[in-house]
C-alpha cells in the first residue's frame, strides 16, 4: 500500500531527529575529549632530569610537570602536552632552596632589591626574615607590603625579639617591668596570629644582650602556644659557646618550643675545636627528645657591624647616639679603648665591608689600614665608630669545625646574608654563593656530605624546621618552587675580593610555577609571596 502523506512526514521527522541526536552526541563526545586533553596539558614540563625530592633520598630519573603553580611528578619517559617543555637530561631537578636566615627585611621593601636576584641565582625560592632579633615587629603590615609590591622569592617572617624589646622599653640595660613584659607578650601573640613562624633573638646585640633568660623564656612561651620555633643568635659563639648553647636549650625546655641555633659556629681562635663539644651537647638533647636544630653558612668568615665585633656591650647601651657621646668623653673613650684592645689580641683578619667615613678603606683589613696610616689599630677602630661605624668581614672560624658540623642531619644551610645589588661596598660573598658553594664544592667536588644530604639541608630540612608543609620537597600537589642545575657546573664564584659574582651552572628557577630564572638568566618576575603560618587553635 502506498505510504500516505502523514506517514511520510512522520518518517522524515524521525530521520531528522536521529541525525540531530547523533550530532549532539558527537559534539558532546568531542567536547569531552577536549576537556580530557586539556586536563592533561601542563604549563611547564621539566623533562628527563635527575629528581632529588628534598627528603634525603638519592636522585631518580623523572619528569616534573607544573600546572597552576602546583607540582606533578611523572616517569622519565612520560609524554605530555605543555606550553613549555624543557629538556633536563644531565641536570638535577630539586625543590627550591629555603634560606632560614637572611637579613633582607629592608631590601624586600626597596624597589631596587625586592627581586632578590642574588638569591634566585643561587636557586633560593623562599627566605626567612626577622633574624638575629632585628626586623619589623608588625608582622601583618610587613607581609602585606610584600604582597602588595611583589617579591622575587617567597618570604616567611620571625618575630624579632630585639626590635620588639626596643619598641616597648628602648635599648636599656635593665630587666623589663611586669607591665613592659606584658606588652611584649601581647605583641608576640599578635605577631604569631598574623602569621609569624616563631621568634628570633640576637643576644650579642643591643638590646638582646641585656635580656635575662627568664624574659626570653616567657616570650618564647607565647610562641610555643602557636607552635612556633625559638631561633637564636646565641649569647656567645666564642669561648662562651657551650654555656650559650645550654641557655638556648633551657629556654626551649622552659617554653616548650623547638630550639634552632642560628649560624652554628665556634668563633675566634681560642674557641676552635669546641664546636665538637657543642655538637655532642645538642645531639644528647635530641636523643632525650628535645627538638633542636641549627643552620650554617659554608664559609670560615662571619660578617656583622664593627661595633658588635669589637665594642663592649656597656658602651653600646642606648644605641649609636649614646655610643657617640661616650666616645667624646675622654674617660669612657679610654675604657672602651682598653676593651677593644683586649678583643683585638685574639682577632685574626677583620676586613672592612663598608665604611662611609673613608671609602678607600673598604676591602682592606684593619691591620692594613693602620699600617698604611702609621697608626694603632685601636685608633682606627675608634675613629670609624666616631664617624658612623662600619660593617666588617671577620675571618674567625676554622675549616675543620665547618666540615665537622656540615654533614649533621640537623644542620640546615642558610646564608646570613641579604638581598643586594652591586654598590660601593664589599660585602661577604655568602649573599651570592651560599647554596652552590655547599652543594657544588662541599658535596659534589669534595664529598664532605652526599649530594642528596646537601639538597635536603637546603629544602626538606628547613621546611620541617619551620613547619612549612606545602614546599621544600618535590611531591604531587605541592607548590611549584623548583630549581634546575648542572651538577658538573654548579659552583659559587663570589669571593671576598669580588663578592658580586653570580654562581655558575644554574639553569632554571620557578617560584610558585613562574620562571624567575630561565636558561641561566633572571626574568624579573616577582612571583614570590608572603608565607603565613596558620595560627594555632585557641586552647
Amino acid at each position: 500500500m502506498p505510504m500516505t502523506r502523514d506517514r511520510r512526514c512522520r518518517s522524515s521527522c524521525s530521520v531528522l531527529l536521529v541525525c540531530f541526536l547523533l550530532t549532539v552526541v558527537s559534539r558532546a563526545a568531542a567536547a569531552q575529549t577536549e576537556v580530557s586533553d586539556n586536563s592533561q596539558r601542563f604549563d611547564v614540563v621539566l623533562q628527563q632530569g635527575l629528581i632529588h625530592r628534598g627528603d634525603g633520598s638519592a636522585g631518580t630519573p623523572g619528569t616534573v610537570a607544573v600546572r597552576q603553580g602546583k607540582l606533578t611528578l611523572l616517569s622519565a619517559d612520560a609524554v605530555v602536552e605543555a606550553d613549555q617543555t624543557i629538556d633536563c637530561r644531565g641536570l638535577v631537578i630539586a625543590p627550591g632552596f629555603i634560606d632560614l636566615h637572611t637579613h633582607s627585611d629592608e631590601p624586600l621593601l626597596d624597589r631596587n632589591t625586592r627581586a632578590s636576584v642574588n638569591y634566585l641565582m643561587q636557586g633560593c625560592t623562599t627566605m626567612v626574615t626577622g633574624n638575629c632579633g632585628f626586623g619589623p615587629v608588625d608582622t601583618a603590615g610587613f607581609l602585606q607590603q610584600i604582597d602588595q609590591s611583589g617579591a622575587g622569592t617567597n618570604v616567611a617572617h620571625l618575630i624579632p625579639h630585639g626590635s620588639l624589646r626596643a619598641e616597648v622599653m628602648g635599648k636599656v640595660n635593665r630587666a623589663a617591668t611586669a607591665e613592659e613584659l606584658q606588652q611584649m607578650l601581647q605583641l608576640a601573640d599578635k605577631a604569631m596570629q598574623d602569621g609569624a613562624w616563631g621568634m628570633s633573638t640576637g643576644l650579642i646585640y643591643i638590646p638582646g644582650t641585656f635580656t635575662p633568660t627568664s624574659e626570653l623564656t616567657s616570650i618564647a612561651g607565647v610562641v610555643a602556644r602557636h607552635a612556633g620555633i625559638y631561633a637564636s643568635h646565641i649569647r656567645g659563639e666564642g669561648t662562651e659557646l657551650l654555656q650559650s648553647i645550654e641557655e638556648a636549650l633551657q629556654i626551649g625546655q622552659g617554653a616548650g618550643c623547638p630550639v634552632h641555633v642560628s649560624h652554628f659556629k665556634a668563633s675566634g681562635r681560642p674557641s676552635w675545636g669546641t664546636l665538637r663539644l657543642a655538637i655532642s651537647r645538642i645531639e644528647k638533647a635530641r636523643a632525650e627528645g628535645q627538638q633542636v636544630t641549627a643552620d650554617q653558612y659554608p664559609y670560615t668568615a662571619s660578617s656583622t657591624s664593627l661595633e658588635a665585633t669589637l665594642l663592649p656591650a656597656w658602651a653600646r647601651e642606648g644605641g649609636r647616639e649614646a655610643l657617640a657621646q661616650r666616645l667624646q668623653d675622654p674617660g669612657q673613650a679610654q675604657r672602651i679603648r682598653g676593651d677593644v684592645q683586649q678583643k683585638l689580641e685574639t682577632a685574626t683578619r677583620i676586613q672592612l665591608a663598608s665604611c662611609n667615613h673613608n671609602r678607600s678603606w673598604i676591602g682592606k683589613s684593619l691591620d692594613e689600614v693602620a699600617q698604611a696610616e702609621g697608626r694603632e689599630v685601636c685608633d682606627i677602630v675608634l675613629e670609624i665608630e666616631r664617624n658612623g661605624g662600619a660593617s666588617v668581614v671577620n675571618f674567625n672560624m676554622s675549616e675543620e669545625d665547618l666540615r665537622l658540623a656540615m654533614p649533621r642531619d640537623w644542620v640546615a644551610t642558610a646564608s646570613d646574608g641579604g638581598s643586594k645589588i652591586p654598590t660601593g661596598s664589599q660585602p661577604h660573598p655568602r649573599s651570592f654563593g651560599t647554596f652552590p658553594r655547599k652543594i657544588g664544592r662541599y658535596a659534589i667536588a669534595e664529598n664532605v656530605l652526599s649530594l642528596e644530604a646537601a639538597i635536603r639541608s637546603a629544602t626538606g630540612l628547613p621546611a620541617a624546621i619551620l613547619g612549612i608543609s606545602d614546599r621544600g620537597r618535590l611531591l604531587d600537589g605541592l607548590a611549584a618552587d623548583v630549581v634546575v642545575f648542572s651538577p658538573e657546573e654548579f659552583r659559587d664564584r663570589a669571593d671576598y675580593d669580588n663578592p658580586y659574582q653570580a654562581p655558575a651552572g644554574l639553569r632554571y628557577v620557578l617560584v610558585n610555577g613562574v620562571f624567575a630564572v630561565f636558561d641561566g638568566q633572571p626574568t624579573g618576575a616577582l612571583a614570590g609571596r608572603s608565607l603565613r603560618k596558620v595560627p594555632a587553635p585557641a586552647k
